[in-house]
């Protein structure tokens, strides 16, 4: 059995924390919370407006964070309140892990050691979606993401719609998101990368529960068509004001 009783030094040490933002998990949400709590007790869980157990599975939990509100809203928006949260109790750094059982809190080590390494850095877990068990809609939308961060950002990145990632907070700090559901999380690594925020990744380990028992709350219909118009937005940004913006600093550090 692995020792990670230094790895909650170690989240204090780098004032970090961990967000949980669930909604209707209640299946998995207890292993969840018991996972990150080998790793640490800096644990800030969301409920964004569960109708299920959730609450009495979090009274369980009277030593974490919580924050709670109905109706639901959707997971940009319990991100958001989950990263003021963060800041009003001075924490430096977050990581997302989601609620649905798909990624391992013994990945955690991982954003860790690439944070001593990259400290301003937004680190992505990066899932191997070449796995058999990978739902069609999950690998036609990762490389669809992938794509159009390329474009929108001229960076590479191996997986631009992971959940599991590492924030640097102050990038939230008197700033102002626009999106509330899945597509939040698109926005903020766009914007952070044209603000010259380096976007990074390191590798994790990814389930996905056979298709009569998961448990998912992405609409392919809806969700992908709000995925697909704030990538409208960030195209026509890019094509008016960044993508040029890139060629002529590239002009500047040539000459």
């Amino acid at each position: 059995m692995i020792d990670t009783t230094h790895y909650h030094q170690l989240f204090k040490e780098k004032k970090c924390c961990v967000i949980i933002p669930t909604y209707n998990n209640d299946f998995t949400l207890t292993a969840i919370i018991n996972d990150v709590l080998a790793y640490t007790s800096d644990i800030i869980v969301v409920d964004d407006g569960s109708t299920d157990s959730t609450s009495e599975i979090l009274k369980s939990f009277p030593h974490i964070h919580t924050v709670s509100y109905s109706p639901n809203v959707g997971k940009g928006y319990a991100l958001r309140k989950a990263f003021k949260y963060a800041l009003d109790h001075n924490y430096l750094y977050a990581i997302t892990i989601d609620s649905d059982g798909q990624h391992f809190a013994k990945d955690i080590p991982a954003f860790l050691q690439k944070l001593h390494q990259e400290p301003n850095a937004i680190i992505i877990g990066a899932r191997n979606m070449n796995q058999a068990s990978i739902p069609g809609k999950s690998s036609f939308g990762h490389k669809f993401s992938n794509f159009w961060f390329w474009f929108e950002t001229g960076f590479e990145v191996p997986d631009t719609q992971s959940g599991f990632r590492l924030y640097p907070l102050f990038l939230f700090r008197n700033s102002t998101f626009y999106t509330v559901k899945y597509e939040f999380e698109v926005e903020i690594i766009v914007r952070a990368s044209w603000s010259g925020i380096k976007i990074d990744s390191v590798p994790v380990e990814v389930y996905y529960a056979p298709k009569e028992t998961r448990v998912s709350h992405f609409r392919p219909f809806q969700d992908f068509s709000r995925v697909s118009l704030l990538n409208a937005v960030l195209v026509t940004l890019t094509i008016i004001y960044y993508a040029p913006l890139r060629f002529f600093n590239g002009i500047k550090k040539k000459t």
